[in-house]
C-alpha cells in the first residue's frame, strides 16, 4: 500500500499505512548520521563476521518511527482502552503503583545470575508474597516457580505423580478424572504428564455430575470397564467456566481422598474466592495461582507471566526447586536436591531455570498490600456482584442456560437468536461496532453458541452499564429481524472481518515491502 493511497483511505484521525518496511523501502536513506567505524583490528573482522552489506532496514526518521509506532498502538484495543469483557481471562486493570513499584533502584535491575548474596532485599520480597499467599489459600506450602497457569499445573500434577510413586502407587494410577465444564488446559497438562483422561459431563445446573464422579471412583461397571483404585486425581476448576461455584466439593474432595486419589484445583478464577473462601479448607491438595487474574499482575501478549502453586501438606514436600527456606535469621534458597533431602524435602525437580517471575511477584505484592486482606475481600465480592448485575440486567433479552445466580462470570447461550439469521460470531463482531471488546465465545463448549462475560472489579456501575446498554440494543436489533446489520459488522474497526482459520494458516506476510 502507498503512502499516498493509505492518506486516501484514512477517516479523521485515524490514520491508515502501510507495515514499517513499506514506509521506509527507500535505500540508503537514514534518520541518523553514523561515521564510518574502523573495524581493521576488530576479532569479528578475523572471523569473517561482518555482513558485506548494510542491513535491510527502513529509513524513517525519529518523528516517523515514533508516528508509526503510536498509530499502531491505537489499533490494539487494550484494558486502558475500555471495557474487556472477556470471560475465563479476567482482564482487569493493573494499578499503575505497582508499575512504579516493579521499578524501583535495586529491583527493576534484578539479574537472574547475581549471587545471593547481593539479592536478599529479593528474597524477603518472594517470601512475603508466598505468605500471602499461604494466607489466602489455607494451605502448607507453595512454590512461585511456574511461569503461567499451565505450568502451574504440570507443577502440581508431577508433585501428585511423585507422591504416588512414593507410595508405590505411580504404575497402578493412570486414570485422571477431568469436568467438562473445568479448563481447557487441565486435560492437555494431564495428557502431557501421562495420565489417560476420563471426562466427567456436567449436570443440568452447570455443574459437575457427583453422582457419574462417585461411579468412576468406586467399584462399579461403567460402560462395561470395571473401576477401581486407579484414579489418580481430580482436575476441577472452581469456580468453574461456566462461572458456577461446585457447592459439592466438600464432598467431592472427601470422596477423592477415600479412593486414595489427589485433588488438583485449577485456581484460575480465583479472584471470586481471594478473601472469602480457602481453597485449604475445601480438602484441595494442589492449586495454581494466576498472578494476573487475581492480583493483576500484567495480561497478555505471550508474558511475563507467573503461576504460583500452593500445596497441601500431602504433597508439600515435593514441591519443585529452587524452594525458599527460612532457618532462623537466615533466608535460603535452596538450589539442589541434595541439600533439599536433608531438610526432608523430596522436591520434583526443576520446572525452569531460574525461581520464577521477579516483576509479577513485585506487583503482586504490591497490589495485596495496597488492598489488605479485606479490600482482596472486596474485590472479589464486587466481581461476583458485576457478573451478576451483568445476569440480571440482560437475561429478559438473552437466554442465560443457567439462570440462577453465577460467581465472577455471566454466561448466555445463543438460543435467544433462533431464527434471527444472526449467530454468535456475527454478535461479538457487531459489538466492535459499538466500541467494545467482544466477550469470550464458543467456550465453555458444552453451551452451544455461548456468551462468556467477565466484567471483574475494576469497573465502575457506569462502565457496565454502557456495555450492558450496547448489549441489549444489539440483542434488540437481532430480534427486531436486522440481520444485515451483523453479517457485514464490524464496519467501523480498521479491518473488516476476517477469515481467521485461513489467515492462521495462510499468513501473508512481508519483508522489505516484499510479500514472502
Amino acid at each position: 500500500m502507498s503512502v499516498v493511497k493509505a492518506k486516501a483511505e484514512s477517516r479523521g484521525l485515524h490514520l491508515e499505512e502501510p507495515l514499517i518496511f513499506g514506509r521506509g523501502a527507500a535505500r540508503g536513506r537514514s534518520g541518523v548520521d553514523l561515521e564510518d567505524a574502523d573495524i581493521s583490528d576488530s576479532p569479528l573482522h578475523k572471523k569473517n563476521l561482518l555482513r558485506d552489506k548494510a542491513p535491510d532496514l527502513p529509513g524513517l526518521s525519529e518523528p516517523e518511527a515514533v508516528r508509526h509506532y503510536v498509530r499502531l498502538s491505537q489499533k490494539n484495543y487494550g484494558i486502558d482502552s475500555g471495557i474487556f469483557p472477556l470471560g475465563s481471562c479476567t482482564m482487569k486493570h493493573n494499578p499503575r503503583l505497582n508499575e512504579r513499584m516493579a521499578r524501583l533502584v535495586g529491583l527493576g535491575d534484578l539479574h537472574p545470575l547475581q549471587p545471593l548474596g547481593t539479592v536478599s532485599g529479593a528474597l524477603l520480597l518472594m517470601e512475603r508474597l508466598s505468605e500471602w499467599l499461604l494466607r489466602l489459600t489455607g494451605m502448607a506450602a507453595v512454590s512461585l516457580t511456574p511461569r503461567a497457569g499451565a505450568h502451574g499445573e504440570l507443577c502440581g500434577m508431577m508433585a501428585i505423580r511423585a507422591a504416588l510413586r512414593e507410595r508405590g502407587e505411580e504404575r497402578e494410577r493412570r486414570r485422571v478424572l477431568v469436568p467438562e465444564s473445568a479448563h481447557g488446559t487441565n486435560p492437555a497438562t494431564a495428557a502431557l504428564a501421562g495420565y489417560r483422561l476420563e471426562a466427567i459431563p456436567a449436570n443440568a445446573e452447570g455443574r459437575m455430575d457427583v453422582k457419574d464422579f462417585r461411579a468412576r471412583l468406586g467399584g462399579a461397571r461403567l460402560g462395561g470397564t470395571r473401576l477401581g483404585g486407579d484414579v489418580a486425581a481430580l482436575m476441577l476448576t472452581n469456580p468453574n467456566t461456566c462461572g458456577l461455584f461446585e457447592r459439592d466439593i466438600v464432598e467431592i474432595a472427601e470422596a477423592l481422598h477415600q479412593a486414595g486419589g489427589f485433588f488438583y484445583c485449577d485456581g484460575a478464577n480465583f479472584n471470586a474466592l481471594a478473601g472469602r473462601v480457602k481453597p485449604g479448607d475445601l480438602g484441595i491438595d494442589a492449586m495454581h495461582i494466576n498472578l494476573h487474574k487475581t492480583f493483576s499482575t500484567p495480561h497478555g501478549g505471550g508474558g511475563p507471566g507467573a503461576g504460583p502453586v500452593v500445596f497441601s501438606e500431602a504433597l508439600a514436600r515435593f514441591a519443585p526447586l529452587p524452594a525458599l527456606r527460612r532457618e532462623g535469621e537466615a533466608l535460603l534458597l535452596i538450589e539442589n536436591r541434595a541439600d533439599a533431602e536433608k531438610r526432608g524435602l523430596r522436591p520434583i525437580g526443576r520446572m525452569a531455570s531460574f525461581h520464577g517471575q521477579m516483576g509479577m511477584f513485585i506487583r503482586a505484592l504490591s497490589y495485596m498490600m495496597s488492598l489488605g486482606g479485606d479490600g482482596i475481600r472486596q474485590a472479589s465480592e464486587d466481581a461476583v456482584l458485576s457478573a451478576n448485575y451483568i445476569l440480571a440486567s440482560l437475561q429478559d433479552l438473552m437466554s442465560a442456560p443457567f439462570p440462577s445466580p453465577c460467581m465472577h462470570e455471566a454466561l448466555f447461550d445463543d438460543s435467544f437468536l433462533k431464527g434471527a439469521g444472526v449467530e454468535t460470531l456475527d454478535f461479538a463482531k457487531a459489538l466492535i461496532d459499538r466500541g467494545v471488546h467482544p466477550m469470550t465465545i464458543y467456550f465453555p463448549l458444552i453451551v452451544r453458541g455461548a456468551f462468556l462475560i467477565e466484567p471483574t472489579e475494576t469497573e465502575s456501575k457506569e462502565s457496565l452499564d454502557g456495555f450492558i446498554e450496547a448489549m441489549r440494543s444489539l440483542a434488540r436489533a437481532a430480534l427486531d429481524g436486522k440481520a444485515e446489520m451483523f453479517k457485514d459488522a464490524p464496519r467501523h474497526a480498521p479491518r473488516r472481518r476476517l477469515n481467521e482459520t485461513l489467515a492462521a494458516r495462510k499468513p501473508v506476510l512481508r519483508w522489505g515491502g516484499r510479500e514472502i
